[in-house]
């Protein structure tokens, strides 16, 4: 039997479930990748993708409102650059749960070896 516990969704999202949601996206995976090596005009960021530059701006905007890129203008070109702190609190994220699940997997193991020994 399933027991369901009633958890109320918020009318917001954290930066963390902002943060996952524009990770979510292969284009924006993309985008962060050639990031990655370096802050980049929009119009060269943009090159590699088979869309129109509206289009691809709606990929920055989610990128950007999750805190994961900042872009400004410089002259007549906007300039995108990853934003750390954002993909640092990811990673803590994910190495915390990381930590919880191998332990549990441990405790497992450890419960499964004393029932085999036991039943031997």
């Amino acid at each position: 039997m399933v027991v369901r516990q009633n958890v109320r969704m918020p009318h917001h999202s954290t930066p963390l479930d902002l943060a996952f949601h524009a990770l979510s996206d292969p284009t924006r995976r993309a985008v962060v990748s050639r990031l990655a090596q370096g802050e980049v005009p929009v119009s060269v960021l943009a090159q590699p993708f088979d869309m129109a530059l509206p289009s691809f701006a709606q990929h920055l905007k989610v990128l950007e409102d999750s805190g994961l890129i900042a872009s400004e203008k410089r002259g007549r070109s906007r300039w995108c650059r990853l934003v750390r702190p954002r993909f640092d609190e990811a990673a803590e994220w994910m190495e915390a749960e990381r930590r919880r699940w191998v332990d549990r997997l441990d405790r497992l193991e450890a419960y499964l070896d004393r029932q085999q020994k036991d039943n031997a």
